[in-house]
């Protein structure tokens, strides 16, 4: 491979980037952000954008020409160059990136590169998945910058934590402000979608125009709620032991099974009943004496985080530090809605529930609409809650 045009203060770890990861929308915008910033330090307009999606390996091979070609290229008038590898999708695992073809010319790439004298080249590698196992990763690690993308999961204990981070990024970005509270009820209506996520902050910053900050009223009003946002709406309605928009929303929530195969009566179970384990756990904590009712978020968290973890299970059914924090922020007022006892009783419900719909032929969204109402259907400090009897009975 031709070499640039060599500079003393020229090196890979300032002139190679890559970046990958599953939120595509950040790894996009910062891609876009690294390559307009770099045209802006080196000048001049040699500069090239290739899309290197592919779809079969002739396609990668002709790709991957084109890259060394304009890496071997300099600049016209001896300006700086800067070269983004956009969206490259042969460094996974997929049979593309596995051919021995591909295998072999992204060998050699790497080999070009650890003797490549940069100058006033830089250039950007954008990724959507990679496999850090393969030798190209291993050179790029060591050669230049990686930064990684990971996109926003419900498995994770700190996706809140993480997507705070980002609406608050992106808020700054766009001068608004927002109190703690309305930003947490934004990310538990978008749920862990980072892309949905910025472009409800875009709608939002412009529906407020002048106004600097960003009202609980605006994200009641224009913030869409996606599928795990109505499942935190369902738990929240459980939770408020409000029967009339539980049972509303439980309908929303099956209707959208229809178009949603993911989606089961068994999955909205299974949301229910952690939202009751939550309570109960949280019921533990406060005679425990290791939380106090507390309205700021913030200071619960702070409360949290000195909770004597050893004193608590390894399973992390029973560990309520094993749950979002956000998500017990929300369930802590709401278990003073409900005695111990109910919320032991209505576990057992569930359970019973869980059966049912595992075990027999019974119509599935009645046996969950039966199981609710006689959780919430006594009114609150009743000593029991007869929702196991009710379904039986029901069914």
């Amino acid at each position: 491979m031709a070499a640039a045009a060599a500079s003393p203060s020229s090196s890979p770890a300032a002139a190679l980037l890559l970046l990958h990861g599953e939120d595509d929308f950040a790894l996009a915008q910062r891609a876009r952000h690294c390559f307009q910033q770099w045209t802006a330090e080196v000048g001049g307009t040699d500069h090239e954008i290739l899309d290197a999606a592919v779809a079969n390996t002739g396609e990668a091979l002709r790709i991957l020409g084109r890259l060394r070609e304009a890496l071997q290229t300099l600049p016209f008038f001896g300006t700086g160059k800067v070269v983004w590898f956009k969206n490259c999708s042969f460094l996974a695992e997929d049979r593309t990136s596995s051919s021995q073809a591909v295998t072999k010319a992204l060998g050699e790439l790497g080999e070009e590169l650890k003797t490549f004298r940069w100058g006033a080249v830089r250039l950007i590698i954008s990724a959507p998945k990679v496999d850090r196992r393969k030798t190209l990763y291993k050179t790029l690690e060591k050669l230049g910058k990686v930064e990684v993308f990971p996109g926003l999961s419900l498995e994770d204990k700190d996706w809140m934590q993480q997507a705070e981070l980002l609406a608050r990024q992106a808020l700054r970005e766009r001068g608004k402000d927002i109190a703690d509270e309305t930003l947490a009820e934004l990310i538990t209506r978008v749920g862990p979608n980072a892309r949905q996520l910025y472009s409800e902050i875009e709608k939002l910053a412009t529906y407020a125009g002048n106004r600097r900050e960003i009202e609980a009223g605006d994200v009641a009003l224009l913030a869409t709620v996606n599928k795990s946002g109505r499942a935190f709406a369902l738990a929240d309605a459980l939770g408020d032991r409000d029967l009339p928009r539980l049972l509303r929303t439980l309908d929303e929530e099956l209707w959208g099974m229809r178009s949603d195969k993911q989606k089961s009566e068994i999955g909205i179970l299974y949301g229910l009943i952690g939202k009751v384990r939550a309570m109960i756990l949280l019921k533990e904590m406060l005679r425990e004496g290791w939380i106090k009712p507390e309205t700021d978020y913030r200071r619960f968290a702070a409360q949290l985080a000195k909770v004597p973890a050893d004193r608590l299970p390894a399973d992390k059914r029973y560990n309520p530090l094993a749950i979002n924090a956000y998500v017990l922020f929300r369930a802590l007022p709401q278990s003073a809605r409900y005695s111990t006892a109910e919320l032991v009783n209505g576990m057992e419900a569930l359970l019973r529930c869980n059966l049912r719909l595992i075990s027999s032929n019974a119509d599935g969204a009645l046996v969950l609409q039966q199981t609710l109402v006689g959780l919430l259907g006594q009114p609150p400090g009743k000593a029991a809650v007869r929702a196991g009897g009710d379904a039986r009975r029901g069914g």
